[in-house]
This record gives C-alpha cells, sequence and structure tokens, in this order.
C-alpha cells in the first residue's frame, strides 16, 4: 500500500528551479531515503509533501490526503522533524510532550514514548540543558506524538558524534518498528545504507535513481578495490597488463588496484610471479558512494 505519492512536482523560486519534475512512491511501512548533496532540492521536496510549500505543478498525495486543501487532516497522519526545528530554551521535556499531545485527538502516551526514547530521567530538564542527542531524542518523540502513519525526518543526525548518530539510528528503527512509514532525508551514505529499504537519488531537483541500496550499487558493476603494501618494488605495469585490472595508482608505500572479476587472485598470482608479496591487504566492494558518483558524475561532498 502506497503511503505517499509525488508527481511531476516542480517548485521554483524566481529564476531557479529547486524541484524539476520529481516522482517517487513511498510503500507502507518502509524507511524509505532521499539522497543527495545539499542544494539537491530534497528539503524543498519534502517540505511540499509536509504543505509547508505549495508546489509549481505535479501532484503531492500524503495517505491519499493533498497536503494543500487537506492540511487539517494531514496533521493526524504526518508528523515531522524539520531540518532546523528549536524549542524555547526554558521549556522542559515533560511540558514540551504535553503540550504537543494537545494538538492531536488521539495522541501517544507521551511519558511511555520518552521512556521507549530513554529521556524519562530528562522529563524536568530544560530543552537549553539537553545534549545534541538528547534534543534529536526529543525531536523524534515530538514527531510521532500523534501516532502519524508517516513520519518525515530531515537531516537529522547532522551536527552529532558518531556514537550519538548510531544511537539515533537505532531509534529511527525503533519508530518504523512502532508501524510509521518513515521519509528519511540525508546526506549521509552510511546512514542511507544502514536504514533505507529503498532510496531516491536526487541531483540537481530531480530523481536521478530510485531503488533498493544492492540496486543502486548494481549499477558500478562488480568493480573491485584492492589496497596493499608491497614487499619489494615492482613495475605497476605488471599489474596494468591483466585482463582483469581497470587502473592502478600508488600512493607513498601503498598501491590501489581497480578491477573486476576474479582481481584478488589474478593480482596475487603476478606479484608472486615477480618475488612481491602484498601485506597489509584490503579488499573494497562498490559502495553506494560509488554508486552515487557513477549517477551523478561528482561525490556528494563536492
Amino acid at each position: 500500500m502506497t503511503q505517499i505519492e509525488v508527481q511531476g512536482l516542480v517548485k521554483r523560486y524566481g529564476d531557479r528551479t529547486a524541484v524539476g519534475g520529481v516522482d517517487l512512491s513511498v510503500r507502507r511501512g518502509e524507511i524509505f531515503g532521499i539522497l543527495g548533496p545539499n542544494g539537491a532540492g530534497k528539503t524543498t521536496t519534502v517540505e511540499c509533501i509536509e504543505g509547508l510549500r505549495t508546489p509549481d505543478s505535479g501532484t503531492v498525495r500524503v495517505c491519499g490526503l493533498d497536503p494543500q486543501t487537506d492540511s487539517a487532516e494531514l496533521r493526524h497522519v504526518l508528523g515531522a522533524q524539520l531540518q532546523e526545528s528549536e524549542l524555547p530554551d526554558k521549556i522542559t521535556v515533560g511540558e514540551a510532550m504535553e503540550l504537543y499531545s494537545s494538538f492531536y485527538r488521539d495522541p501517544a502516551d507521551w511519558r511511555g514514548l520518552i521512556a521507549d526514547l530513554g529521556l524519562t530521567d530528562r522529563t524536568r530538564t530544560q530543552f537549553r540543558h539537553l545534549s545534541g542527542g538528547q534534543k534529536q531524542r526529543l525531536s523524534i518523540a515530538l514527531a510521532v506524538i500523534g501516532n502519524p502513519r508517516v513520519a518525515v525526518l530531515d537531516e537529522l543526525t547532522t551536527g552529532l558524534d558518531p556514537q550519538s548518530r548510531r544511537d539515533t539510528w537505532d531509534l529511527i528503527e525503533s519508530v518504523r518498528d512502532r508501524g510509521v512509514t518513515v521519509l528519511l532525508v540525508t546526506h549521509f551514505m552510511e546512514e542511507a545504507e544502514r536504514l533505507c529499504d529503498r532510496i531516491a537519488v536526487i541531483d540537481s531537483g530531480r530523481v536521478v535513481a530510485l531503488d533498493t541500496t544492492a540496486g543502486l550499487v548494481s549499477t558500478v558493476g562488480d568493480r573491485q578495490r584492492i589496497g596493499f603494501r608491497p614487499s619489494a618494488p615492482f613495475d605497476p605495469g605488471v599489474l596494468s597488463a591483466l585482463p582483469e585490472v581497470f587502473g592502478v595508482d600508488r600512493a607513498e608505500d601503498r598501491v590501489t588496484v581497480t578491477g573486476t572479476g576474479d582481481l584478488l587472485s589474478a593480482v596475487v598470482t603476478e606479484l608472486s610471479r615477480h618475488g612481491v608479496s602484498a601485506s597489509d591487504l584490503r579488499i573494497d566492494q562498490p559502495s553506494l558512494d560509488d554508486a552515487f558518483v557513477a549517477l551523478t558524475g561528482r561525490s556528494i561532498d563536492d
């Protein structure tokens, strides 16, 4: 069953087209990722889904509702954590949860919710005294306090340290386990790989690919990378001549070989023929980052 349906979405700001014809469909019960660099049109797309912006053309439906004409009903089925969301410095966790609960006709038990999110001991703590990770937990709690069918989480882990980011990933999975469909906006490859059932790659306001992580990675083919330190000097040309090898790079004392097929066996065998062994060997399979570069022609940080 489809929970979010977007067709031909276009949004312009003056002469600039932020979103240029986005199509995507989010199924019930999945974590659906929108991945792309800053400025790609991710946030504008989700703001149209949330009803915060009016599309110039195209259609958006969330659980069958039009965010523009059915906005009052939409807030009971869609919860959102915005890219930049703040609360008054002196409001406590408990006060914020009680306030947000009052906005909904059938809210969740907020005390049970914050217990699930590890915030019970912070019920009386003011927002300004929460850590970054605790603020994100509170943001998630506020996004799902209304028992929504869909939760939109926009750049949820930006600015968090690695451990807090991983803790937040666990929380996102717990939200999905509560029966909520999650639309996750991110520019972190590892986050998308870890959490998302399917991913839409957006670049320059358009969806350039939509598939599972494995499906996106398959666009790169079976290309592999092997890195090692050679036991003795050797001519890189002996590896470049192998049919499995695409390229050989050398940086200081480390050699990186890119290729396909039974690359490891071919490289090790050829090195052995020349009296060279490979130490500190590392094999890298194609990643989502490789797929992004193949699809867009640039890395996500560019």
